[in-house]
Formats: structure tokens, sequence, C-alpha cells
């Protein structure tokens, strides 16, 4: 059955941006984790020379910042006077940060940039009117989004305006989109609820809860059926990135010409069979819950609560045969070494 293509979102690369707008702004980068340090890092390399970092008291990452020569300050007086605010810490923690720190102290006029339109999209920061407003949202783990910014390469962007009160908010957030490297390979431009609703979908129905439940589940089946865990391991889990890179360098149909017959052809078979109607139908489920709020409400509750059920299960998690197994074969790797 011949798929239907929708319309491609609109790309712009380094020729369509004009970097000295953002080499001319004051920028305010809240929060150091993954994506604030390579944000301020790549700003940096790029041109941008007033870039202050804001975090909290007693930040596991003020050394981290300062060691990179950025002045530290709370995200409170950072956000004072900065032209540009880019908000890059836990989705959880933007609804009380705006509240307490950022809103009241963003001057008029200025512009707010987040790296995923969660907050804006369920109602956690509802930006007053005078600002602009711009999704800067680069595809990748923060510290390889840096290491290939200094080979000279860079990941996609998506990229959107949802509120533009100064006129120039586009090229604003194209010129920071690209002082990230991302014009050297594609800023797509779409919408914060686009952006969020498909992220969140991805992560839940591929990328980490179903992966990680797909390779449990077919884990535990063959240690129940008597197989070795070792070897279990090993088909179940350890392969698996070696077909995705296929998959990634190659896409699905080139990496399936490279693969064997034998697992091609038991591919065709089986893959229906347990990415069935059932699990179409929860996957229905799971975007009804994203769309809805349901999902962000359920996760502003716990973490309000202090996280109980998020840490509960990422310990369970660690305590799974298949990480007993992981440790296990990483200790035979290493004897090799001695």
């Amino acid at each position: 059955m011949t798929q239907k293509i929708a319309t491609p979102l609109p790309a712009f690369h380094d020729r369509d941006c004009d970097l000295s707008i953002i080499r001319g702004k004051r920028v305010a980068m809240i929060g150091y984790g993954s994506q604030g340090r390579t944000h301020a890092l790549n700003l940096r390399d790029s041109g941008v020379t007033d870039i202050v970092v804001g975090l909290k008291a007693g930040s596991k990452t003020r050394a981290k910042a300062e060691a990179d020569s950025f002045t530290v300050m709370t995200a409170a007086e950072a956000a004072t006077g900065a032209d540009v605010v880019a908000v890059m810490v836990s989705d959880e923690a933007h609804r009380d940060l705006w509240r307490d720190e950022l809103e009241p102290n963003m001057k008029p006029g200025a512009a707010l940039i987040f790296a995923h339109g969660l907050s804006v999209r369920f109602g956690l920061v509802t930006p007053r009117a005078d600002l602009d407003v711009i999704l800067a949202s680069p595809k990748g783990i923060g510290p390889r989004i840096r290491d290939l910014y200094v080979e000279g390469e860079g990941v996609f962007c998506l990229f959107g305006v949802h509120q533009d009160a100064s006129g120039g908010a586009h090229a604003l957030g194209l010129s920071y989109a690209a002082a990230l490297g991302c014009g050297r390979k594609g800023i797509l431009e779409t919408t914060f609820a686009a952006e969020c609703e498909s992220d969140l979908f991805g992560e839940q129905v591929v990328l980490c809860g179903g992966v990680k439940d797909l390779v449990d589940g077919a884990f535990m089946k063959l240690v129940d059926a008597g197989y070795p865990p070792e070897v279990a391991w090993f088909e179940c889990f350890y392969e698996l990135k070696l077909v995705t890179d296929l998959m990634f360098s190659m896409g699905i149909a080139g990496a399936f010409g490279r693969i064997s017959n034998t697992a091609e052809y038991g591919a065709y078979l089986t893959g229906p069979r347990v990415i069935g109607e059932a699990s179409l139908a929860a996957m229905d489920d799971v975007l009804a819950d994203v769309r809805s709020g349901a999902f962000v409400k359920q996760l502003m509750a716990d973490y309000d609560a202090g996280s109980p059920d998020l840490l509960a299960r990422r310990r369970a998690l660690g305590e799974r045969t298949i990480e007993t197994v992981g440790r296990r074969l990483a200790e035979v790797a290493e004897r090799a070494k001695g």
C-alpha cells in the first residue's frame, strides 16, 4: 500500500540566516546541563560575545559554567537586562521558574527561547504579550550536538515562532538556530504543538518506552524459556545498535538490503504480529493522552509530590535482569584488558 506523503516543512540553511542578529544580543542561558552548556558554547563560538548563565543557588553545574569562563548569576539576575532568555532546564521546572524569576524580570520586548514546546503548549508558561516566543529544538543529545559543531557539522533543528511581538522573531530564531550550527544541516519550521506532541509520542512509543519494553520483554521471554541470559542479551539488546545504525545511515529499506535474507524475511512475517492491531490501538491512546494534556498533568502531579513514582520506577529499572547481565558482560570485557 502506498503511504501518503505530507507537505514538506519549510527548510532553512546558513545562507538564509543572519548571524549578526544574535551576535548583537545579550543572551541569558538559564540552565547549564546537557543542552544549556552546548547552546552557550556553540553560541559563543559563533560570535555571540555577551552570554550569562542563570542557575539556582547550589547548582552542581555552577563550577562547570565558571570553568568555561561564563559569568554565573541567579536566573532572575540573568533575565534582567537580557535581550534573549533561553530556557534550558527540565520541563517540570519551567512553571515555577517562569512565575518566580523570569516573568517579573524580563525586560519588555525581549525574546524567550525554548528547546522544547511542552511548557508553552500545555500552559505551564503563559508568556507575556510583549515578548517574542521562539522554539529552537536541535535534534540530538547536547554533547553530541557540541561534538558535531566542533567538527564543522551540525544537526537538524525544529524551529517555530509562537509569538512575534517585535516583528523580528522569525529572523532572530533562525539566527539563534544557525549559531547552534543547525544551519549546516537544516532548520525546519514547525509549531510548538507539533514539535511537543510528536516528541512526547515518539519518546513514549518508540525511543524510550517502546524500545525499553520490547527489548526487556523479548530478553525475558528467552531467559524464561531456558536460554542463557548472556545469549539473550546479545540477540535482543547488543545487536540493536548495529541494526539501528544501519537504518540511520541507509534508511529502513537500505538497512534491510544489508542484513541476511533470514533476518529480513522473518521481519516481514513477524513485525506485524508483534506490532499489530493491539499495539496500534495503544498508540492511539498514547497520542490522545499527549494531546489532551493528561500525560503532562500526571507528570506535574508526580513532580509536585517530589517525584516518588519516577524515582521508584528508575530504581526498579536498574534492578532488572537485563541490567545485571549487561554489567556482568562489561566486567568480562574489562578483564580482557588486564
